[in-house]
């Protein structure tokens, strides 16, 4: 078959609906996560129920529907709107002739498809094989002809399926687990020198395509003349960033943060996902500082919003101040920059934004770091040399006596030269 490029794979959309009041957002949201396969949705079919149905997900009368309007638009596959078991997608696929994929299925293919590191490419196919265990069966699947991008995506259910038996992929697993915790083992060397910095940390974290990644780029644009070098990788589309990006923030007035780009979330998110990209998360977890990038724009915004907080209470990711940043107010009516406490609504393309919101996390991150007066003997220029490095130097004057500074440090630093307060 040609390749989904420049033939996409024709998908009816469905889901049944149990009165879930997000049901018409989530539906609306597979639409996208459908388009992000570069998959074409010639209908999209619908039940209301009060239970879903053991063996075949949807009723006998839905799925006849369904096997009606595939054979009118000639559909190759049907796209479904939760997670399904293995029963369920071998029955659906044998009364309608369709090659079943369900939500978990079409997300882990997004990230196959997105995964750039070693890292992020081992944590999905890992996710990929613990979906994919329980449902090892022969079964046409279109995707096999039709997929371009090679890889994890290639390799969805059809002739892999057929090859690979319970046995090896737990054999594959487990040497992916290993491989990924020497990959580990590097990045936790990483963040325990970032841990020894003193440098405050700051992550952004919200839904995918909120955002986060613009506003990094225009925050190293405002302070850092060599930003482009540094820039991260930004696309109007669903989880562009899959790798967490860490870069230092270095501030006019001596003081400096590490900001952190994470991975976007999205409802319905794949449980084996979220635990494979735990470790990619850690910069989250780890930050004393979380800027919760909202799209204000979007209707669904209270949902997306909901969806974070539950995948970083999943996570453990609890108990840090967020600011709730709420970008792309230029698409609403609402006046930006404006702050309300912690929370700011702005356009992440608009400097006076960036700048209003880098005044904002100073002030949450440097809030408790006091400014106190000190004097230095010259013989000691060693600890000189440390706060010019590792606080924020106000005055500098030169006495009979030493070096006296006027600085603002963080409470950890205090302690160490508290002999030298004045």
């Amino acid at each position: 078959m040609p390749e989904i490029k420049s033939n996409p794979l024709t998908v009816i959309l469905s889901g049944v609906n149990l009165g879930q009041e997000d049901f018409d957002y989530t539906m609306s949201e597979l639409a996208q996560l459908t388009k992000a396969n570069n998959f074409e949705t010639v209908t999209t079919i619908t039940q209301n129920s009060d239970r879903i149905q053991a063996g075949t997900y949807f009723g006998t009368g839905k799925l006849q529907e369904i096997k009606t309007a595939a054979a009118e638009t000639d559909a190759k596959a049907l796209v479904i709107n939760d997670e399904l078991t293995p029963s369920q997608i071998r029955n659906i696929e044998q009364q309608t002739g369709l090659y079943v994929m369900d939500r978990t299925q079409l997300i882990l293919r997004i990230f196959a498809d997105r995964a750039q590191t070693k890292m992020a490419k081992t944590q999905v196919e890992i996710a990929r094989l613990k979906y994919e265990l329980p449902r090892i069966h022969p079964s046409s699947n279109p995707l096999d002809q039709q997929s371009s991008s090679g890889g994890l995506a290639n390799r969805g259910a059809g002739e892999t399926q057929l090859e690979l038996d319970r046995r090896v992929l737990k054999k594959r697993i487990t040497r992916l687990q290993n491989e990924l915790a020497q990959i580990l083992k590097s990045q936790d060397i990483q963040g325990k020198e970032r841990q020894k910095s003193l440098i405050p940390k700051v992550a952004l974290v919200g839904y995918t395509n909120a955002g986060k990644s613009t506003i990094m780029n225009h925050l190293l644009d405002l302070y850092d003349q060599d930003s482009a070098k540094k820039q991260v990788f930004v696309k109007n589309m669903l989880f562009a960033t899959l790798d967490t990006s860490v870069r230092q923030i270095d501030l006019p007035n001596q003081l400096s943060f590490l900001l952190s780009d994470t991975v976007g979330f999205v409802s319905k998110l794949p449980h084996n996902l979220v635990e494979s990209f735990k470790a990619t998360l850690a910069e989250a977890k780890n930050a004393d500082l979380l800027l919760h990038v909202v799209d204000y724009a979007n209707p669904h915004y209270k949902e997306m919003m909901a969806v974070t907080e539950q995948v970083l209470t999943e996570l453990g990711i609890t108990d840090i101040p967020t600011i709730e940043v709420y970008n792309k107010a230029d698409l609403t009516e609402v006046a930006y920059p404006a702050v309300n406490g912690n929370e700011i609504y702005l356009s992440a393309e608009d400097t006076s934004s960036i700048e209003a919101l880098s005044d904002l996390i100073q002030k949450q991150l440097f809030a408790k770091h006091p400014v106190v007066n000190l004097l230095i003997p010259f013989t000691e220029g060693q600890v000189t040399e440390f706060l010019t490095t590792h606080t924020r130097i106000i005055e500098r004057n030169y006495t009979n006596d030493g070096t006296a500074l006027t600085v603002q440090l963080a409470p950890e630093i205090l302690g160490k030269v508290e002999k030298y307060r004045v």
